[in-house]
């Protein structure tokens, strides 16, 4: 089953748009807390057609990305019963739950030792919106989330933008290649990693 491929297709439409940065920034945010596809796709014909603008198209992704991640706390923290349901019927609630388990187990030693898993989750191609859910509902104190948020996800979109200004089309025509197998090894790769944290943690 094709997921990120025409998705990315979708995204590319919108990326030449004269709306495109406002479109970017909303992609952005609600990836963070439920829209299963990275901003990534949009940046990327985004600094192709206009690469003196990457660093400012990656600042507005990143921005978007941050306020996302800030929403999606505050519901998991505050209205996590409340959507259930929907999240479950969305099929995230496995995912989410690996997350309250592994970042538990990490608040357990420290609460910036959860840093270096959120890292992890903002840097992944997705999901990130199982660290905002998660995050909130076993509430990690904001210091080290929004640090781990802003380094995760600003490593992503900065490093992608300044591939795509060095390579201009070969490095997009890479992307749209390899887009659907990435994302979807990368989902099973994370969810792996979850799961297991989440295993060691109830096993111990």
């Amino acid at each position: 089953m094709k997921l990120f491929a025409p998705l990315y297709e979708r995204a590319i439409a919108w990326s030449r748009d004269r709306r495109a940065p406002s479109f970017l920034v909303g992609l952005s945010f609600v990836e963070a807390i439920v829209f299963p596809v990275m901003p990534e796709v949009m940046l990327a014909p985004m600094c192709l057609a206009r690469p003196q603008s990457w660093a400012r198209f990656a600042s507005l992704s990143l921005a978007g990305s941050m306020a996302g991640a800030v929403v999606g706390y505050l519901l998991g923290h505050y209205a996590f019963e409340l959507v259930r349901p929907l999240l479950e019927s969305l099929g995230m609630m496995e995912g989410i739950q690996h997350g309250i388990d592994a970042i538990q187990a990490k608040m357990a030693e420290s609460p910036w030792s959860v840093f270096g898993l959120l890292v992890l989750g903002g840097f992944a191609p997705i999901p990130m919106k199982v660290f905002t859910w998660a995050s909130g509902i076993a509430g990690v104190p904001w210091g080290p989330y929004l640090a781990a948020m802003a380094v995760g996800r600003g490593k992503r979109v900065y490093l992608l933008a300044l591939a795509i200004r060095l390579g201009g089309e070969r490095a997009e025509r890479a992307l749209r290649r390899w887009i659907e197998p990435v994302g979807w090894a990368a989902t099973v790769l994370l969810l792996a990693a979850i799961a297991y944290l989440g295993y060691r943690a109830w096993a111990g």
